[in-house]
Parts: structure tokens; C-alpha cells; sequence
């Protein structure tokens, strides 16, 4: 079942984009940032490779994009919004084979602190945030550091929000943690396609663990 589903949340109503690829690998629910919805070009590759490979992907829009409004719900509303779209899609049977929460930027953050509630068996994490563009005194080290399963950050290169080797060091020593670099800022737009394979080879170990 492919398509675009209306759920309620306490803070209006949120969408999931499905691209149903079986859920014969597993399911894939992926959040986007503050700064561009579900139709960012990394989240869409991601979707259709992963698809392509027998997962179900649903792309989560957050209540304050459906609105139309142009800022972001601070965060603890992003946690509830996804929180409640996943006690649907559990309800409807959607939920199938080992669940990855993962997302681009503020996407990312939310799927790390939502992975221990949600039983998620990995977390995918697209150009994770790490800190605010010049200011590295304002860490968010501790949302992945937090993850209690296998975690993959895939970032760009020049990422002003923290480079690859700055997300390494946080998570040096940490057990099923992996970074992958790859070419382009934030925005992950530079090449998707290496984006999409690195999410894909992480995605592949997993479920063969």
C-alpha cells in the first residue's frame, strides 16, 4: 500500500508518505527538518532505494508543516507528533519487521530520542545537527550519544552543523555507531545517490545481524 494517510495528533493533523516497498525487510519511518518537509531530495532517495529493497518507508510530515506555517514546533511537540502517528500506523498493521526510526536534521534528533519508547532496532540519521553553525559550545552530542541501538549518522563533508569527524569523536567507543562522510553541506543535496547507498549498506547490515 502506497499513498499519503491523514493522522490525527494532539498538535493538528500530521501525514505518512508511504512507499511501500513489502515490509518484507522491514519498516522504515523517516522525519524531516525544520527547514523542508518530506519531499527534501535525501529522504527521497532513501525512500525509494530502501522500497526498492523490500522495505516499507513512511516519510512522516509533521503537524506544523501540514498547517503551512514556515517554523518548526519546538521539539518536545515534534516528539508527541511522531509519537502518535506511530500508535496509528502500529494500530492499522503497518508496523512490519524490524522498525528503523530515522530522519534528516531535526528529523534525525527526533527518531534518536524516540528509539528506546518505540523498541526501534536501529536509527538512521541523516545530516544530524550536532550543533548550531558556529556555536559547538551547544551540543546535542547527548541525543546520540543516548541511542540505545545501532545508530548510522550519514554526513556531509562540510556540514556546518558539525562535520563527520566532529560526530565520530562524540561517538568514539560507542557500540554500533557508525558515520558515513559524504560529498555536500546540510543539505545532503550534492549527490543523493551516495546518500541513499550509504543509508542502504548500513540498512543491509542490519537486518543481516
Amino acid at each position: 500500500m502506497s499513498g499519503v494517510t491523514l493522522i490525527e495528533t494532539p498538535h493538528g493533523p500530521a501525514r505518512a508518505h508511504v512507499t511501500d516497498g513489502g515490509g518484507t525487510a522491514g519498516t522504515l519511518v523517516l522525519g524531516h527538518g525544520a527547514g523542508g518537509g518530506v519531499e527534501s531530495v535525501d529522504l527521497v532517495a532513501t525512500a525509494d532505494e530502501a522500497a526498492g529493497a523490500g522495505w516499507r518507508v513512511i516519510r512522516v510530515e509533521q503537524p506544523w508543516r501540514v498547517a503551512g506555517r514556515r517554523v518548526a514546533s519546538a521539539p518536545p511537540t515534534l516528539d508527541t507528533g511522531l509519537r502518535a502517528v506511530l500508535d496509528r500506523l502500529r494500530g492499522d498493521g503497518l508496523l512490519t519487521g524490524p522498525l528503523v526510526l530515522g530522519g534528516r536534521s531535526a528529523g534525525a534528533r527526533v527518531a534518536c530520542r524516540a528509539a528506546a519508547e518505540q523498541g526501534a532496532a536501529g536509527v538512521l540519521a541523516l545530516a544530524f545537527p550536532l550543533h548550531p553553525p558556529g556555536k559547538p559550545e551547544k551540543s546535542r552530542a547527548g541525543e546520540l550519544t543516548a541511542v540505545p541501538v545501532p545508530l548510522v549518522v550519514v554526513q556531509g563533508e562540510t556540514d556546518a552543523f558539525g562535520a563527520p569527524a566532529d560526530v565520530a569523536a562524540v561517538l568514539t567507543g560507542r557500540a554500533g555507531a557508525s558515520v558515513y562522510a559524504v560529498p555536500g553541506d546540510h543539505s545532503l543535496k550534492k549527490n543523493v545517490s551516495i546518500v541513499a547507498a550509504a543509508a542502504m549498506c548500513w540498512l543491509d547490515d542490519l537486518v543481516a545481524r
